[in-house]
């Protein structure tokens, strides 16, 4: 008799238990429709993840490096340094936004990417200054004019960057007015509209300088070719490697930040999110991009990175000391 009544209690379950199940997958499923994570989200974060690891390999050989301390060196230091805190920004911003949901973190975390991805843009222009620099006064590069001057470029880099990032913790935000939001909450219109305006000058100004470098580049190649009497294939082949690299250069930094920017001008609060995803997320693959062109190809880091790695460096490899003005 208590056999079959176990047995039935066991087939049958009690409705308390029932009830409680029920409630139970209901708050369950109920926490969850609420606990969502865009992909897109997910997609900034793990780009946030690359940039960091990359460009904190970067940094971490140029400061460990004691011959690394040209002036180019120090641009692409600067560089990588700005890259690095763009992509701690987007992994704090990923988890601020799911776990720790504050307006005054909200803004702290998007002053925070501002001042880096602004930092990373005027390095670039400072990048391309050096260049310029090194090649038009090439017999004076080197004095101690030079690198007072590049000092001069961080210096104003770095605090015109750290400013922009303040504005919006300072009140320059929608906060308190959503009419006045920008695709990018809760910055203001007129904040990204100043953001993208300054990104079109300095891709203006980094433009005119490439092509300065580009005439300048031709023409010492042709120089020495004259000088050796005759052109050579190897002249052509020199300089279309070039004109080649500075394509790239120029072409990868535009096609990165061009549409984001432009959408910032032309895009509304209430225009699907979607939009501002697609066109932010390509902007952040520039810093991904970044270190790879600056750095890991120059010879110097890829020594100094055998160095690091490995503990030492292969004899067979010849590695040939690059000069600022290389492309």
């Amino acid at each position: 008799m208590n056999e079959s009544l176990n047995d039935s209690e066991s087939s049958f379950p009690l409705p308390w238990i029932q009830a409680n199940d029920v409630n139970a997958s209901l708050e369950l499923s109920a926490f969850f429709s609420v606990f969502t994570i865009n992909p897109w989200d997910i997609m900034l974060c793990i780009s946030g993840t690359i940039i960091a690891c990359e460009n904190a390999i970067v940094v971490a050989i140029i400061f460990y490096t004691p011959t690394l301390r040209s002036p180019m060196f120090v641009l692409i230091g600067s560089l990588a340094t700005a890259d690095l805190l763009a992509g701690f920004g987007l992994i704090l911003n990923f988890v601020f936004q799911y776990v720790i949901q504050s307006e005054t973190i909200s803004l702290i975390t998007v002053g925070f990417l501002v001042a880096s991805f602004t930092a990373s843009v005027s390095s670039l222009l400072a990048i391309t200054v050096d260049r310029y620099l090194s090649l038009y006064n090439a017999l004076t590069y080197s004095s101690e004019k030079t690198i007072l001057w590049i000092h001069i470029m961080l210096v104003v880099t770095w605090g015109v960057s750290l400013c922009l990032g303040l504005l919006p913790v300072l009140g320059w935000n929608c906060l308190d007015d959503d009419s006045s939001c920008s695709i990018v909450k809760p910055l203001t219109k007129s904040n990204v509209t100043l953001l993208s305006t300054s990104f079109f000058f300095i891709f203006i100004l980094m433009l005119h300088l490439y092509i300065k470098i580009c005439k300048i580049v031709c023409r010492h190649a042709h120089q020495i070719a004259l000088q050796q009497h005759f052109l050579t294939a190897s002249h052509y082949v020199a300089t279309k490697k070039g004109v080649s690299t500075l394509a790239i250069i120029l072409g990868t930094f535009g096609a990165s930040w061009l549409p984001f920017a432009i959408y910032c001008v032309v895009g509304e609060h209430d225009y699907p999110s979607v939009y501002t995803y697609a066109t932010l997320l390509p902007a952040t693959y520039n810093s991904m991009i970044n270190p790879i062109i600056y750095a890991y190809r120059n010879q110097e880091i890829q020594r100094s990175m055998w160095v690091l790695f490995c503990g030492c460096y292969q004899s067979k490899v010849s590695f040939r000391s690059r000069s600022p003005s290389d492309v």
